[in-house]
């Protein structure tokens, strides 16, 4: 899979070259590039923003740089092209998968009051939301959307188990971990867990998974 992003401030991505995202690039499993918006800017400052037509605080993101950008790194749009907007559609763990399945997605990054309007509407294909809140901008929900589908890509993760068994993915909350030593300042692992019966094993891992999400996210249990 290939991820293009578009900021303008590059230097904030420094988190994917490490952990389980960094090995992937590295062994070239998953292709991230980070491309600095200012370097497409058609003003000698390479000026981004300007101010709002209509009036208003603060300033927006101006349609040359970002479309001259967008079409230079996905020139024959075979990315799917998403832009991070707190009014987009709200990100779930099946959009995730969904988007996984993509060979090369690419990602806007607004900032300041947002971006012009029209380079949406050229050259974006859709808005997606990490939650009904508002960031100083769309990096930190960029590198959120670029983790979450990676670990879906085939060989990034050591098993396929790590996200069948996950949050969301059976529509319920993840059951309690739990690794050595067996007690803990007078705490014990549950006698399950070390019994080696795996039907048992998996029935409490199901009761557990129920009651959590009954207790903290009721909301995905009621009925469509």
């Amino acid at each position: 899979m290939r991820i293009d992003i578009l900021t303008l401030f590059p230097e904030m991505f420094s988190p994917l070259e490490y952990s389980v995202i960094g090995r992937a690039r590295q062994k070239g499993i998953l292709q991230i590039n980070i491309v600095d918006i200012r370097d497409f800017s058609a003003d000698k400052h390479k000026k981004c923003d300007d101010y709002p037509f209509g009036g208003g605080a603060g300033m927006v993101m101006m349609p040359q740089p970002v479309h001259d950008c967008v079409n230079a790194v996905d020139p024959d749009r075979q990315a799917l092209r998403i832009y991070l907007s707190p009014k987009g559609e709200k990100l779930t763990q099946k959009k995730v998968v969904e988007l996984s399945g993509r060979e090369r997605l690419l990602f806007l990054c607004g900032h300041y009051e947002g971006v012009d309007q029209r380079v949406l509407d050229l050259d974006f294909d859709c808005e997606i939301s990490v939650g009904d809140y508002v960031l100083t901008g769309g990096e930190l929900p960029a590198m959120t959307l670029a983790d979450a589908v990676a670990r879906y890509v085939p060989g990034v993760l050591g098993s396929g188990e790590s996200t069948a068994e996950e949050s969301f993915s059976s529509g319920l909350l993840e059951y309690p971990q739990y690794t050595r030593p067996q007690i803990f300042e007078g705490l014990e692992v549950p006698e399950v867990l070390v019994s080696g019966h795996h039907a048992n094993v998996a029935k409490w891992r199901m009761e557990r998974q129920l009651e959590i999400t009954r207790r903290c996210r009721p909301d995905l249990l009621k009925e469509d």
